[in-house]
């Protein structure tokens, strides 16, 4: 097939309407994204409906609570090896039905083995996505990185808010299968408009689309000794680990700093996962046209130190602008999404800088949870734990003078 991918001077070019014959491809961009994180937050609301059925223990919980990000590591890495001999739309439309056989066997689970296999299995196709989007953002829209990178990452985000919110009431009116099934179907409506890609070859109008077509994969074996894929993966990990980490411990966290009900301690980490919401929408926008894109890096850097820095000495006071401060530190994480594109000319640099930067960004993010947690037990209280976080967050501003140099990974 052609070679019709464009490099950063054509990405430069004046865009054309997001929506000219590109709509099925947005489309499909945006199903896939609203599927990344439904079968993560769709579950822990409602072990308690699970347990009635059959027995699910705390180390249970804790290893369904690493799955996430430890396929999403594993399979961040192997997903450019799965594009070696089909196109990345094959791929990710392969990885779709992953995550639709993997939600169907959590919703048959009649066993904490098999929904613990079901889980990994949607976790695994989930893993795929996440590295693939970023390309084929890059492939269908190189003039409107920033905007549709910005789409998106909203979605993403308002698909990690939903699940908790109708969890509870679903199970209760219909069962915990159905509640944890339903998420099947968004799988469905996305594998509809890249399987009609698959079959024409093309989105939509043949006159502006670009066709589906293979990859050069010389990148994959480079992108290791590159020093932007490693800057790029610090900052993703840093983003990762201290989310994962937030997600896991902050309601325990507040109550015990703060003397946070219990209720409000669950109010105060839909505040830290709202966060991603505006930081979704405006960071891309704003990577794609800043020359120097490390302010975003220091701007997030200082999120992390400014609520972890109240949450050490001010915990009851302003408990919520400080669990906001520390929401709005992981704005690195669509940073990142965009500067996957931004810094490739080739959409064979993008799969591998998303592949690496993923990867190991999440093999990382998995670790903190039980650093925490260690940190936690360890010293008996929350300072050590929070002063190690931003710890790592400094890490991120190191990076950030690699990743700030407007130097396509191709030509370094």
């Amino acid at each position: 097939m052609s070679e019709a991918t464009p490099d950063i001077a054509s990405s430069a070019a004046a865009p054309r309407p997001l929506w000219q014959g590109r709509t099925v491809a947005l489309l499909g961009i945006l199903l896939v994204a609203a599927n990344l994180r439904t079968a993560v937050a769709a579950l822990s609301p409602i072990f308690a409906e699970i347990r009635v059925e059959f027995p699910v223990s705390s180390v249970g919980v804790g290893l369904l609570g690493m799955l996430p990000p430890v396929c999403f590591a594993l399979f961040g890495l192997l997903a450019p090896a799965f594009t070696r001999r089909v196109s990345l739309e094959a791929v990710l439309l392969i990885a779709l039905g992953v995550m639709l056989a993997g939600h169907l066997l959590r919703a048959t689970a009649g066993s904490f083995v098999m929904l613990a296999v079901g889980s990994a299995v949607t976790f695994a196709g989930m893993g795929v996505g996440n590295v693939l989007l970023p390309p084929l953002v890059k492939r269908y829209f190189p003039d409107r990185i920033g905007l549709v990178t910005a789409l998106y990452a909203t979605v993403m985000s308002v698909s990690t808010l939903l699940p908790p919110l109708v969890a509870v009431p679903v199970a209760d009116a219909a069962g915990w299968h159905v509640s944890v099934g339903m998420w099947a179907l968004v799988s469905v409506l996305a594998i509809v408009p890249w399987l009609r890609i698959l079959i024409t070859h093309r989105p939509a109008h043949p006159a502006h689309d670009v066709e589906v077509e293979g990859t050069d994969h010389s990148m994959a074996r480079r992108i290791w000794r590159s020093g932007l894929a490693w800057a790029m993966a610090v900052v993703f990990a840093v983003s990762s680990l201290n989310a994962y980490a937030m997600f896991a411990w902050l309601p325990q966290l507040v109550h015990d700093v703060a003397g946070t009900p219990p209720a409000e301690a669950g109010a105060l980490l839909s505040i830290y996962a709202g966060m991603g919401i505006p930081a979704g929408l405006l960071v891309p926008l704003l990577a794609a046209r800043m020359k120097n894109v490390s302010l975003l890096i220091y701007a997030g850097v200082a999120f992390f130190i400014a609520g972890y820095a109240g949450l050490v000495f001010a915990p009851a006071t302003a408990t919520w602008l400080w669990v906001a401060f520390a929401g709005l530190g992981p704005l690195l994480f669509p940073l990142s999404l965009v500067l996957i594109n931004v810094r490739t000319r080739t959409h064979a640099g993008s799969v591998a800088l998303s592949g690496f930067t993923q990867g190991l960004g999440y093999t990382l993010g998995a670790l903190g949870p039980l650093v925490v947690g260690i940190l936690h037990q360890t010293t008996g209280g929350w300072t050590v734990p929070l002063v190690v976080l931003t710890a790592t967050a400094l890490a991120a501003a190191a990076a950030g003078a690699v990743v700030a140099r407007p130097v396509p990974l191709e030509d370094r």
